[in-house]
């Protein structure tokens, strides 16, 4: 890893991540604050009045509690949008940026192998995940707390946000994976980009009817299973260590294509 670079990256890379934190403590403590428990049988007879609206965005079923509010109208949709899209810019800035701008050449140039540089970048990017992911959890206990206090069940919910962080690393390792073998930019980032959000529009559409529930299979969000999840139920977990060891492969791939890659210097 080059330190001289993890420094630079650091510098150039905190705002971005307070602004990510900005909008997530909007959008989480205001969400957070709209939980009321004698309002949960009336959401549930809106949700069956509009199922389609609610399955959309993955809130077909809201349930009663405070964690189920949360999974509900967070962790179906924000909770899961918000990290990746900050993991786009981040794959952007740590691996394509670099190349599309031939500065590239002034790292190569420096004591550091190719397989550092990249080493360094991921490191960096993994950090940034793991930051806000901690901060949302941090900020969610905070607000549950002093809100609605003993409402929160804390280890089902820690549990929940250890598969979020194991989906969003996925997601990042595959737009990191385009970011490193592409030289265009329509390639390294659109590629990466442009197929997340396709997983997003296959999810919602194989939410809306039991016809298009089967497109559920080709889309890896799927794997993250918020109720399996807090019910401690095995293949849910069994599908975290499934999308952590696809998350290393791909930064394996990342690493190794980079490595041998042809770079417009």
């Amino acid at each position: 890893m080059s330190a001289p670079l993890l420094k630079i990256e650091i510098k150039l890379g905190y705002k971005l991540l307070l602004l990510f934190m900005g909008i997530l403590t909007l959008y989480a403590s205001i969400i957070t604050a709209m939980y009321d428990p004698q309002l949960g049988a009336g959401i549930n007879a809106l949700a069956e009045s509009m199922p389609e609206f609610f399955a959309v965005f993955g809130m077909q079923n809201p349930g009663v509690t405070l964690l189920d509010f949360l999974i509900n109208y967070l962790y179906g949709f924000i909770l899961i949008l918000i990290p990746l899209i900050y993991g786009i810019i981040m794959c952007h800035r740590l691996a394509a940026r670099y190349v599309d701008r031939g500065s590239m050449a002034y790292l190569l140039n420096s004591h550091y192998s190719r397989g550092q540089i990249l080493g360094t970048q991921i490191f960096v990017l993994l950090s940034g995940l793991l930051i806000l992911v901690a901060y949302g959890v941090v900020l969610l206990l905070l607000c549950s707390h002093f809100l609605f206090p003993g409402e929160l069940a804390v280890p089902e919910f820690l549990v929940l946000n250890l598969g979020l962080l194991s989906l969003e690393i996925f997601l990042a390792s595959f737009c990191f994976l385009f970011a490193s073998l592409f030289n265009e930019i329509k390639y390294s980032i659109g590629l990466g980009a442009g197929i997340s959000a396709l997983f997003f529009l296959i999810q919602m559409l194989s939410q809306v009817s039991e016809d298009a529930r089967f497109l559920k299979y080709f889309t890896p969000l799927t794997l993250f299973s918020p109720e399996q999840l807090i019910q401690y139920e095995a293949p849910a977990l069994l599908r975290v260590i499934l999308l952590l060891a696809l998350a290393a492969i791909f930064f394996t791939a990342a690493w190794a294509g980079f490595k041998k890659r042809d770079l417009p210097l």
